[in-house]
C-alpha cells in the first residue's frame, strides 16, 4: 500500500466542518489575507502597487502601529515600514528598498530571502525576511513576507 502525507495549514485540532471553504470566485490575495490576518507569525500580504492587504497582528505591534496598516503604502512618505540602512541607521534609498524581499518578489516572480532592518516600536529591529509571490491567473498579484527576528 502506498504512503499518503497531506499537508495543511488549518488547526489539526479543528472539526472538519470548522475548516474555512475555499470559496473558487475570492481572489488569492482576499485568501491569503485572510490567513494572515489571522497569523500568529510576524507576516504580510501586499498587492502589486505595494499597498498593504492584511498584516499580522504581531507584527503590526512589533513595528508599534497606532493604526492598521491595511489600505496603506507599505514604503514611501505614509508608508507602514521604515526601512534603515544597517551602516549608519537613516533611511535606506530607494535603488536598495527595490531589493527588499516582498518588492524583489514582486518585481522577479520568485521567492525571495534577506535580512532587512525597519524602525520598530522599540527601535531599529532586523529580520530574516522570506518572501514568495502570490499569483493569480499566472499573474504576479502580490506577495507574502514571513519576517524572523533577529536578536
Amino acid at each position: 500500500m502506498a504512503q499518503h502525507v497531506e499537508f495543511s495549514i488549518s488547526d489539526p485540532h479543528q472539526s472538519r466542518g470548522q475548516i474555512r471553504s475555499i470559496d473558487p470566485a475570492e481572489s488569492a490575495l482576499d485568501r491569503w489575507g485572510a490567513t494572515v490576518d489571522g497569523a500568529a507569525e510576524p507576516c504580510l500580504v501586499v498587492d502589486s502597487d505595494v499597498i498593504v492587504v492584511a498584516m499580522s497582528a504581531l507584527f503590526e505591534e512589533m513595528l508599534g502601529l497606532v493604526e492598521s496598516p491595511v489600505n496603506r503604502p507599505l514604503l514611501d512618505g505614509d508608508g507602514v515600514l521604515q526601512v534603515l540602512d544597517f551602516g549608519d541607521g537613516n533611511p535606506l534609498e530607494k535603488t536598495e528598498v527595490a531589493r527588499m524581499p516582498p518588492l524583489l518578489a514582486l518585481s522577479s516572480g520568485r521567492l525571495a530571502r534577506g535580512l532587512i532592518r525597519i524602525r520598530c516600536a522599540t527601535g531599529p529591529c532586523t529580520f530574516d525576511a522570506i518572501a514568495a509571490p502570490l499569483t493569480d491567473g499566472g499573474k504576479v498579484v502580490g506577495s507574502l513576507t514571513f519576517f524572523s527576528a533577529i536578536q
